[in-house]
């Protein structure tokens, strides 16, 4: 039987892992790492200080997104005159206080490019461990108090993989692994960790280039793949065994994502492409490829029949997800680093690297911008959603936004 249809054993558990955290943000980019969450209605469309719940100091930098889980937001941060003291934080969801804090000290290198930071990758969730992998190589779980499970220094055992500029990839969980990309160009690898301890399940060779692209998860058979996506193109991987299922050879970025909907993955290639995985193995089926719409630093977000992108101008494209088709455009307020997200409210928000939040309606035939709420700090990170609120986070400030009493 082709290896595609055969990741026999994980569908329990994926069908658990998924049903017990739906609800919640738990990783980069949200439930399906497309910047799409189900429910949350009753987030507002407008963001101001009628909306702003509340607002929480934070002890050092981070790129990386808020998550949610229940009545805790966790961050990472990266603190010291070289960012070397790491940092989980954990907030109450209801007033935005400390609950409490861990840090610990990097056991790899922490240089980085200006504009990036140690703290830039996502932590994730399994509903009950937190997760969380730095620019510097570490590797740290924590349970929801914040006692330490386990520590990894990949630096220790992979020691030539680092790059120049810093690293951003953030983890993800697939039934009972953890997947992350620690690509670069010298020892570049993807693994999958044990959830409990740290150790390696699997490890595989990567293109030996410099990559900030995540993983992403998609459905293919009723099976779970992992997409690893790199300047050579996209493979996918069996998330229990790390073996090849697919490999699309025809290039990706370095810097924005895909985004996976269903069995369909639209990725930043040749401009957009859009496939699916062969039943046979191999190379995948293209759908179409639109050369023009060229996203810039932020990746695709996927929601029901379309998407949206943001190019390096700060215009936000709608599309048609069956064939790439353009429908309407519109100019932002930009730069933009972080990406777009959106929910069942019919907006998606999106916030630039001036601080400047904007909302835009997405019904009608053409987006329309409702909101703008300027925050006043440099915001890179890329928002999240959960419970009916929004999340985002500066270098100094993480905010929760919210109708009144939510």
């Amino acid at each position: 039987m082709n290896r595609l249809l055969s990741i026999s054993l994980l569908g329990a558990t994926l069908l658990f892992f998924c049903g017990s955290t739906r609800a919640e943000w738990h990783r980069f980019r949200g439930p399906d790492g497309n910047g799409y969450i189900s429910g949350s209605k009753e987030l507002p469309p407008e963001l101001g200080e009628n909306t702003l719940a509340w607002k929480a100091p934070l002890p050092g930098r981070g790129l990386g997104s808020p998550i949610v889980i229940g009545d805790r937001v966790i961050v990472s941060a990266a603190s010291g005159p070289h960012q070397d003291k790491l940092q989980i934080l954990c907030f109450s969801n209801q007033d935005g206080s400390e609950l409490w804090r861990r840090s610990f000290w990097a056991t790899g290198r922490t240089m980085c490019h200006k504009k990036t930071c140690v703290a830039a990758p996502t932590p994730t969730t399994d509903g009950k461990h937190i997760y969380a992998l730095w620019s510097s190589n570490d590797l740290i779980s924590v349970d929801l108090e914040g006692n330490l499970r386990w520590m990894r220094g990949l630096t220790l055992d992979y020691p030539n993989a680092s790059n120049s500029l810093g690293m951003s990839s953030s983890p993800l969980i697939a039934g009972n692994t953890l997947v992350a990309q620690i690509e670069n160009d010298s020892e570049s690898f993807a693994a999958g960790f044990d959830l409990d301890s740290g150790a390696n399940k699997w490890k595989i060779a990567r293109p030996k280039m410099a990559n900030w692209t995540s993983p992403v998860t998609m459905k293919f058979g009723g099976q779970t793949i992992v997409a690893l996506q790199s300047g050579k193109g996209v493979m996918g991987v069996a998330p229990s065994t790390g073996s090849e299922l697919w490999n699309f050879s025809k290039g990706a970025s370095t810097i924005p994502s895909g985004a996976a909907a269903g069995d369909t993955l639209i990725v930043p290639s040749r401009g957009l492409t859009a496939f699916r995985p062969n039943a046979k193995g191999g190379e995948p089926v293209s759908l179409w490829n639109q050369k023009t719409q060229k996203p810039a630093t932020a990746s695709p977000l996927v929601t029901g029949d379309r998407f949206y992108f943001v190019n390096s101008a700060g215009v936000l494209t709608a599309a048609d997800r069956k064939t790439g088709d353009r429908l309407w455009r519109i100019r932002l307020k930009g730069p933009f680093s972080g990406s777009p997200v959106a929910c069942q409210n019919g907006h998606l928000y999106l916030f630039n690297e001036e601080g400047l939040g904007q909302v835009v309606r997405l019904s009608g035939d053409e987006g329309e911008v409702v909101s703008e709420f300027e925050l006043r700090e440099t915001i890179l990170a890329t928002p999240s959603i959960a419970q009916d609120s929004l999340y985002i986070r500066s270098d100094q400030t993480l905010w929760k936004f919210a109708k009144k009493g939510n």
